[in-house]
């Protein structure tokens, strides 16, 4: 894990099937100020393709993808 990065939020989406990782992200999202970094943690394979069309569609930076074991890290900057 990089870890100069400091990570604002962290939300645990694990066991949540799309579209909800990216509901939770958006409305994490929505509370944090500009620039902020939000952790998503989650299991949904299809959430590593879900939060790169989410980032292209609202504008805030993927700054971070990974995958740990079975989980997929998504790391987002607040726009």
């Amino acid at each position: 894990m990089d870890t100069d990065i400091s990570i604002d939020k962290e939300i645990d989406t694990r066991g949540l099937n799309c579209p909800l990782p990216i509901l939770k992200a958006k409305k994490a999202l929505s509370d944090m100020d500009s620039g902020k970094l939000l952790r998503v943690v989650a299991t949904d394979p299809g959430s590593m393709r879900d939060f790169q069309a989410f980032a292209k569609q609202t504008g805030n930076e993927l700054v971070q993808q990974s995958t740990v074991g079975a989980e997929f890290i998504h790391v987002l900057r607040r726009r």
